[in-house]
């Protein structure tokens, strides 16, 4: 069972468009809930009608993931919001979910893809940290079915 511990949603971009300038400072604004809208992503998200059928609705990253991630690269300061994505989980191996439908709190989704970690991942959460992720960056995802995501407990 996926375990939702924390959701973020943020106004706007502050890598996508910046290549070669500072970062944006739009904040990742932290959730009790999100509304996960169909076809269209989360309400209030700087995604949220990006596209038809953007491969990015909603982004899940695991915290056991961030945590061997703090450990290994001896990033003891560094913050799971810092990877700018939206729904942080526990108790799913998300890579597993690429190419499936699956259930979270009632709500579908398909997962599309990793979200592979940009250039800017060594800047946002510490040196080597892009490296580190590359293949287990989080989970893009669409949305397929109208709902309420909830942090548990």
């Amino acid at each position: 069972m996926i375990r939702i511990c924390q959701l973020f949603i943020s106004p706007g971009h502050n890598f996508v468009g910046h290549h070669g300038q500072p970062p944006g400072t739009n904040p990742l604004v932290p959730m009790s809930e999100v509304e996960c809208v169909a076809g269209r992503g989360l309400r209030g998200d700087r995604y949220f009608e990006r596209e038809e059928n953007h491969k990015g609705q909603i982004t899940f990253f695991s915290l056991e993931v961030f945590e061997a991630l703090r450990q290994e690269m001896n990033l003891p300061d560094a913050q799971p919001q810092a990877t700018r994505r939206n729904a942080f989980t526990r108790g799913a191996d998300l890579n597993a979910l690429i190419g499936q439908e699956f259930e979270v709190q009632g709500v579908r989704f398909f997962g599309v893809e990793e979200s592979s970690p940009c250039d800017w991942m060594n800047l946002a959460v510490g040196p080597g940290a892009r490296e580190w992720l590359k293949g287990r960056g989080g989970l893009r995802a669409r949305i397929l079915t109208d709902g309420v995501l909830r942090r548990d407990g």
